[in-house]
């Protein structure tokens, strides 16, 4: 795509009187808006915007909209976003259970520019609804700990849309956005094939080195504050004991502190994990008379550069924050 450049006018913008000079600068504003700009993928989120640029890797560039440090769970678009929205080629996000701050825009847009992961027929069957299903190896016997779980085993609706956090998940969207790409460029086509094959197979061996990474701290039992980690956590085989809150803007009452502490203290507990994107005092105030240590998890990659071997790094980098607090108890 060609982007043209304007040419020097000689006219100085002293000489022209204001009513003249907002003249100019109003034709000015009218060439630039026809001006060709190059085409972008848009990602609501980092974590899409690492499996997108892995795909579109010297193709196309990556946007992502909520900056670092804001939560999708409560973030308030910009008017710059919302023009980014519009303007992009593709959009890509989970879907409205998620980013409940991208439906309007998201809707707006043709159907050809939106790629809405939770809705695809290869991601849809591998949702998952209820935390107690999880692990094949976790059988709750406790009747005290079955109403627990499943009075918050709601996930932003129906379904945990937490998926980035599953790396088989995160093949199927680097499919869909593959496929997308090719309908878009198609001269591009063997570049995008290129892009795929090498995304998988990084994907491919980043899984043996994270199996090796965990596998030691597999049986460790933690609490997260955030129930944000289902999908990594089943693909890995790890073992969760709890969380504080299914929706971090809501904090827990003083009923289920009560019964989160008593679990605390009866269970065996290596870690709670805190979260970045949050102030989760909840945490210290339950952990403040016990001896557990407490780790953070970053489930969007706050920091990393978006890249080819973007998501492969950042689910590294997830694994390491596991390994570094639950092996401190060996």
């Amino acid at each position: 795509m060609k982007i043209f450049a304007m040419p020097v006018l000689n006219y100085p913008l002293l000489s022209v009187s204001r009513t003249g000079h907002f003249v100019f600068l109003v034709a000015v504003l009218g060439l630039t808006s026809c001006v060709d700009v190059q085409a972008t993928i848009v990602t609501s989120i980092r974590p899409l915007g690492f499996i997108a640029a892995a795909i579109s890797d010297g193709v196309i560039p990556v946007e992502v909209v909520l900056p670092d440090g804001a939560s999708p769970h409560d973030y308030a678009l910009r008017p710059t976003d919302l023009m980014r929205i519009k303007k992009a080629d593709v959009l890509v996000w989970v879907g409205p259970d998620m980013e409940a701050f991208l439906i309007r825009p998201a809707t707006l847009l043709p159907a050809d520019k939106r790629i809405t992961l939770a809705s695809l027929p290869s991601i849809t069957p591998l949702l998952i609804r209820d935390r107690r299903k999880l692990h094949e190896n976790y059988v709750n016997n406790n009747e005290a700990d079955s109403n627990f779980h499943q009075s918050y085993s709601c996930h932003h609706g129906e379904y945990n849309m937490h998926i980035w956090l599953s790396p088989e998940i995160a093949r199927r969207a680097a499919e869909a956005i593959h496929d997308r790409l090719v309908d878009f460029i198609p001269e591009k086509k063997q570049q995008l094939d290129d892009n795929l094959q090498i995304f998988n197979s990084i994907l491919t061996k980043n899984d043996e080195i994270i199996d090796t990474m965990l596998s030691a701290v597999r049986s460790k039992g933690y609490f997260v504050f955030h129930d944000a980690y289902g999908y990594f956590e089943k693909y890995y085989g790890l073992r969760p004991l709890g969380y504080f809150t299914t929706n971090p803007e809501i904090q827990p009452g003083a009923h289920t502190l009560h019964k989160i502490i008593t679990r605390l203290g009866r269970q065996k507990v290596t870690c709670v994990f805190s979260e970045p994107q949050f102030r989760p005092t909840v945490v210290n105030v339950i952990t403040s008379g016990v001896s557990i240590h407490v780790g953070t998890l970053d489930p969007l990659g706050i920091g990393i550069a978006l890249n080819k071997e973007s998501y492969t790094f950042f689910l590294l980098k997830l694994s390491d924050q596991y390994v570094s607090c639950l092996k401190k108890n060996m």
